[in-house]
């Protein structure tokens, strides 16, 4: 892993910012339609956060498996919890998911070291 999960959260902050200023509506509305889906509503902010990281390990994503890992934890996943829903990703997204995998373990490494 190249970059911490504080280096990456700047990273994609400050990513946003650039695309969004100046965006199309078009743009803008999206982001905002991923924030409100993502908030707590019949299904806790958690479960979405795990739901997000499965469909993002099996897109292959490490950019939104990071994200939804600190999003998850920050939610109050645990990390077996966290565990648990990569092996659905893993089930779902078969081995070609396994180097996800392993960057999720590497970056939950990360995650504990602060």
């Amino acid at each position: 892993m190249n970059e911490s999960p504080h280096e990456f959260a700047k990273r994609r902050e400050r990513g946003s910012e650039r695309l969004l200023d100046g965006a199309p509506r078009s743009i803008k509305r999206f982001f905002a339609l991923d924030a409100d889906v993502y908030a707590a509503g019949v299904l806790p902010k958690k479960t979405k956060e795990l739901l997000g990281l499965v469909a993002s390990t099996v897109l292959r994503c490490n950019d939104c498996i990071a994200y939804h890992l600190g999003e998850a934890a920050e939610a109050g996943a645990t990390r077996e919890e966290l565990v648990e829903a990569l092996g659905i990703a893993l089930v779902v997204g078969g081995s070609i998911t396994i180097p996800h995998l392993r960057f999720a373990s590497d970056f939950l490494d990360a995650m504990a070291e602060g």
